[in-house]
């Protein structure tokens, strides 16, 4: 039986790139594997086929001489004439569905990067905006100091394992085809350790509390993060380590809140100084500046205090701290006060509308608004 085009047996354009051709390899595996259609055989003939289409259109050499010669120009060459060997088939489907099935993986023993660790580290207000250095503790895993990171007792060193001769993976059987998995007697190392170190118990890495100085920059926010390279945890089998990213995370503050380079606060004053106007002390970050209140000053009006904000860690120019004006209403008022106010509102009553122009524009509202609806 004639051979069809490899091209058109995985649908694809003769200028296909080798992601074309595995995406459609991918799917038409999928489509007729013998497993998902037992006692096919032209499923068994189409899943063959496309494979063998795959093994030479991913192979730049035997690409070319298709191309140029066809199916002849492939006869007798890698086990291309007129059968399909089962080696070059698992390589194929190992490449292919390794990422699904766990072939090819890398092994615990095989030379890894260590993991990266992340550490939470509070901060007050004060220490964010001008920069602190601090020291942290943090549990990592670093190498065994007795074997060096070997997992073996001293004196002794790790064997080659039999079951995978050093490969950390063995092929299995699994129906027509066969995948290649982690060796389960040595999981993967490659290597058996018949004495194991007695510290690190044969893993190589024990866990130390390391000390660190961290240099804080001034400006830092929330969520922002320095990197110190190289110390996260120990590699494995001689690996580089992986860093360590320390997260900022800012306290509360009892008086100023923080929105990018600004501070907020809340200043509370009294309505007589409200009223006739007066001078306040207010916090910032740097100290103690005076506040001038002008006369008729209303609740929740905002001040403004320029560059006594922050400086970005970034760059940038420095914000600026705004204080929002809360009147404060006086309590606990003796009888003799209560009388004041008393004659106080009654001196307001003949001018009401000067003396509290949004008071009566409002109340004037209201009662438009029931007007409307009744009539």
């Amino acid at each position: 039986m004639a051979k069809r085009d490899y091209y058109e047996v995985l649908g694809i354009s003769r200028d296909a790139s080798d992601a074309d051709i595995k995406k459609s390899y991918r799917r038409l595996a999928m489509k007729y594997h013998p497993d998902r259609n037992p006692d096919d055989a032209d499923s068994e003939e189409r899943f063959k086929e496309a494979s063998e289409a795959y093994e030479v259109l991913t192979d730049s050499e035997k690409r070319q001489v298709y191309d140029q010669l066809g199916h002849a120009g492939l006869e007798g060459a890698g086990g291309m004439d007129g059968g399909f060997s089962g080696s070059s088939f698992s390589d194929i489907f190992s490449d292919v569905f390794g990422d699904i099935f766990g072939g090819g993986g890398r092994g615990r023993g095989s030379v890894q990067r260590g993991a990266d660790l992340r550490y939470g580290l509070e901060l007050d207000l004060e220490q964010a905006v001008r920069g602190d250095s601090v020291e942290i503790q943090v549990p990592v895993l670093t190498n065994c100091e007795v074997c060096s990171g070997s997992g073996a007792k001293p004196g002794t060193n790790p064997t080659t394992c039999p079951d995978c001769g050093g490969a950390g993976q063995i092929r299995v059987a699994q129906g027509f085809f066969s995948l290649q998995q982690t060796c389960p007697r040595c999981r993967g190392s490659g290597q058996i350790i018949s004495d194991p170190c007695s510290p690190c118990g044969g893993r190589g890495r024990v866990e130390k509390r390391k000390t660190l100085s961290v240099r804080i920059p001034a400006g830092v926010d929330n969520g922002d993060r320095i990197r110190l390279a190289g110390e996260g945890e120990a590699g494995i089998g001689g690996g580089p380590p992986g860093d360590l990213y320390v997260q900022m995370e800012v306290r509360e503050h009892p008086i100023f809140v923080r929105d990018g380079a600004n501070l907020y606060c809340e200043v509370p004053i009294g309505f007589v100084d409200a009223a006739l106007g007066g001078e306040l002390e207010v916090p910032t970050l740097d100290g103690r500046v005076k506040l001038k209140i002008p006369a008729e000053t209303q609740t929740g009006k905002m001040f403004r205090l320029r560059g006594k904000g922050v400086k970005p860690v970034r760059g940038g120019s420095v914000g600026d701290l705004l204080c929002r004006v809360m009147v404060e209403t006086p309590v606990k008022l003796s009888d003799k006060q209560k009388q004041l106010l008393r004659d106080f509102r009654a001196s307001l009553s003949d001018g009401g509308e000067k003396h509290s122009p949004k008071g009566t524009s409002w109340f004037k509202g209201v009662k438009d608004f029931f007007d409307g609806l009744t009539g």
